[in-house]
């Protein structure tokens, strides 16, 4: 009986369409979270609510990740995600080079609780005047 497999791989000339099947299977597991990715010799792909929607998509942090052969987490100050927190991934060969790049939009880091804190104290000096708010001196239920 001869049974043929099919096969997908990822290499540093792999294509949007080399990459589809996988990213689609990526996009699933995170909850139909913004997915993207490229190889290293080619634009590659953007997929958002479980459609392709760019098949030549390369993206500023996409870029930084090949170039540095690191993770990163950040805001991207342009492109389709400008300033929605994402990560982004090496996809390394054998040898530790990257031969492509893996990207979604970061949850965690649209909650970002030390901005939140810091943002909240600055708003409690505002209205009370003086932190902490109420005064320890002060009844809770006392406004300035």
């Amino acid at each position: 009986m001869d049974m043929a497999m099919e096969q997908y791989v990822i290499s540093a000339s792999s294509t949007a369409r080399d990459l589809a099947p996988v990213m689609m299977c990526i996009h699933d597991l995170l909850g139909r979270l913004p997915v993207t990715a490229r190889s290293r010799d080619h634009p590659g792909i953007r997929i958002e609510e479980g459609k392709v929607i760019d098949q030549a998509y390369t993206g500023p942090i996409l870029e930084e990740v090949l170039a540095e052969n690191t993770v990163k987490r950040v805001r991207p100050p342009t492109g389709p995600y400008r300033g929605i927190p994402v990560v982004v991934a090496p996809v390394r060969d054998g040898n530790g080079g990257a031969i492509g790049a893996i990207g979604i939009v970061d949850v965690t880091g649209i909650f970002d609780l030390a901005g939140f804190m810091e943002q909240n104290a600055g708003v409690r000096k505002q209205v009370c005047g003086e932190d902490p708010c109420p005064l320890p001196t002060e009844s809770p239920a006392a406004k300035r």
